[in-house]
Formats: structure tokens, sequence, C-alpha cells
């Protein structure tokens, strides 16, 4: 028994690891957005400033997401 608890403790950190790595992932690539959508705004392109808001947002949703199950885990 100890055994299987182990490897599905190991399975687990498996999952949480790969999230962490998306989040990361994610934020990186939001402060990207970020920088390259107030260089087109400042440079006089406005129209990027509202799909560039719209793309953050789901990043934002779904690094939401991923933390609420991270903490839904049973660790």
């Amino acid at each position: 028994m100890s055994a299987k608890r182990h490897a599905t403790l190991r399975q687990q950190m498996t999952i949480v690891n790969g999230i962490v790595v998306l989040l990361v992932l994610i934020v990186i690539l939001q402060l990207w957005l970020l920088i390259a959508t107030m260089n087109a705004f400042l440079g006089g392109d406005t129209a990027t400033a509202v799909p560039g808001a719209l793309v953050s947002l789901g990043c934002l949703l779904l690094n939401v997401g991923l933390v609420i199950y991270l903490r839904r885990l049973p660790l």
C-alpha cells in the first residue's frame, strides 16, 4: 500500500510541476503581450489595444483556472 501511495504522490507532483511550468509560460506570454501592445499603442496603432486586452484577459482566466485546480488537488 505504501509503494502505491508513493507512486501516486510522484504522479501528482509531476502534474503539479507541469502546471507550474504552464503558469510561468503563460505569465511570460502575458508580459510579452503587454509590452507588444503598449509599444504598438504608443506608436499610434490603436487597433491592437482591444485584441491585446482580450487575449490578456484570456491568459488571466486560464491562470486563475489552473491555480484553482492546483489548490483542489489532494496532496
